[in-house]
């Protein structure tokens, strides 16, 4: 077994959780993050020893791999069923990731990274391929759309 294989695992070992989190808060779904997690770390197997800050590698690959990946998606998830009349808001513990999974990739990528990540605006950029205006004007549309809930359209709060 080679050295960097070692480091490689231990890595793996120590960080995996981490990156699944971060991957469930990129994708909104455990199991596209460990399809991304995984299919980052095999792709990043190869040049191991040629990496020198492997956890910031590693996200910036997870957050590009999954821009990549809702590119080539369609923008809409066409559907059989009608949708239903009205929305029913409960207040439970993970309605605030619902809402957040309802919000297109870009703009849930750049509230993750922004809020969760605490990255700044140019380190977003960076990490995205986007400008630091596109990171706040995608930002800002995401914070609007999710205080704009159909629940608070429903009591005529706005």
């Amino acid at each position: 077994m080679r050295p960097q294989s070692v480091e490689f695992e231990d890595f793996v070992h120590a960080r995996g959780q981490a990156l699944l989190r971060f991957g469930y808060v990129l994708t909104g779904n455990a199991d596209d993050a460990a399809d991304l997690v995984q299919e980052v770390l095999l792709k990043l197997g190869d040049r191991w020893s040629r990496i020198d800050n492997p956890e910031a590698y590693v996200r910036t690959a997870m957050a590009r791999q999954h821009i990549s990946w809702w590119r080539k998606r369609r923008r809409e998830q066409l559907t059989d069923l009608v949708p239903e009349s009205s929305y029913s808001h409960d207040h439970e513990p993970d309605d605030l990731w619902a809402e957040v999974r309802g919000l297109p990739p870009k703009q849930r990528a750049v509230l993750v990274l922004r809020y969760y990540e605490d990255l700044s605006d140019q380190e977003i950029a960076d990490l995205l391929g986007i400008s630091r205006g596109t990171v706040r004007s995608q930002a800002s549309r995401a914070l609007a759309t999710l205080r704009v809930t159909p629940s608070v359209l429903e009591r005529g709060q706005v």
